[in-house]
């Protein structure tokens, strides 16, 4: 599994992942820090090898967003397979701890990433919004803690 910036080329991938048009995930990107999972050798903007091709819908993995606003560094949006969402948490937290800030995320209740966020350090510190009727948790990282 390789993680990289997410590039326009990948907004289709990410677009099949959540159910989003195309250009709100290439918003997504611009607008904010995003990195993807892929498997395989897949070509992507920036690299010598790039054809100009969107990303295989099939060759994402996972992917995380986060920005950065009052003091914290806020998961916007994770989604993926349990191994790729795990490895794509430590992105956020090595940026927190590098820059001495929490990590915040709001999950849904029973989804992988819930499970994924727990096993690299997160703590459930109480419930959040309903989302598209779905219950959440707020969860918090916080490197010094």
């Amino acid at each position: 599994m390789r993680v990289r910036d997410a590039v326009e080329a990948d907004a289709a991938a990410l677009a099949s992942m959540t159910g989003r048009p195309e250009g709100v995930v290439r918003n997504m990107i611009h607008d904010r820090s995003v990195r993807v999972a892929t498997t395989g050798g897949v070509a992507s903007e920036g690299d010598s090898d790039d054809d100009g091709e969107d990303t295989p819908v099939d060759a994402v993995s996972g992917f995380v967003s986060f920005d950065v606003r009052d003091g914290a560094v806020h998961v916007t949006n994770v989604e993926g397979d349990p191994d790729a969402v795990r490895r794509l948490f430590e992105e956020p937290v090595r940026f927190a701890t590098r820059e001495g800030m929490t990590v915040e995320a709001v999950l849904p209740t029973d989804g992988t990433a819930a499970d994924a966020s727990e096993s690299i350090g997160f703590e459930a510190v109480g419930s959040g919004p309903r989302i598209d009727g779905a219950s959440t948790t707020r969860y918090r990282f916080d490197p010094e803690g």
